[in-house]
């Protein structure tokens, strides 16, 4: 008789946190509050800015502990996605606690901030006076007013196709975003183990 296949999907490991109803609710519960936090700081701060309105030292281990935390997600138990979840809490609140020690200044009240999926981030504001709320911070960033996404929603595709950058925002640095995630492809690696080929790397 063969032997069953073994399930190399993530999650798929005998000592997945998901391995059961039970546990799979309790570690989802652990991860939601993590994400809730990040859709916080990223609604105070705006989409990906929060880590480059700090220290390199403090950014690294920010995305050091996104990795870790990415991991357990991925390969981890029960115990381990609880872990780093309550790890990426507090990295969340060290990037907050740190930008407001700098200074930094917060995401304007009249300006929204969305990520879309090739990683611009969209900036909507009510009316053409408000492009100064905007903030690039070297993010690949567009800008909307509210009459545009009016007129969008009118006429897409053809006006969303013309559209690349709005008249009036002073943004200088047009590129894609800083995310070193994006340079995983899983996280079944240790944090210290050379990259390889299997793992795509898109550098600055």
């Amino acid at each position: 008789m063969p032997k069953p296949k073994t399930d190399t999907r993530p999650l798929g490991s005998p000592q997945s946190w998901a391995k059961t109803p039970g546990t799979y609710l309790t570690g989802q519960a652990h991860i939601d509050g993590a994400d809730q936090l990040a859709r916080e700081m990223e609604l105070k701060w705006g989409s990906g800015r929060l880590r480059l309105l700090v220290s390199p030292e403090l950014r690294e281990k920010f995305d050091r502990q996104r990795y870790l935390f990415n991991q357990a997600i991925w390969h981890g138990d029960l115990e381990a996605v609880r872990v780093q979840s309550a790890r990426m809490v507090s990295a969340w609140q060290a990037l907050d606690k740190e930008a407001i020690h700098l200074g930094q200044p917060k995401l304007s009240p009249v300006c929204w901030e969305v990520r879309l999926e090739d990683g611009t981030v969209a900036a909507i504001v009510p009316k053409d006076v408000y492009a100064h709320a905007v903030v690039a911070e070297g993010r690949k960033l567009v800008v909307y007013t509210m009459d545009e996404i009016g007129r969008l929603l009118s006429h897409y595709p053809q006006i969303a196709k013309a559209k690349e950058v709005f008249p009036g925002a002073t943004v200088e640095a047009v590129r894609r975003p800083s995310e070193p995630m994006d340079a995983f492809a899983d996280t079944q690696a240790g944090l210290d183990d050379p990259m390889n080929d299997q793992i795509p790397f898109f550098g600055a």
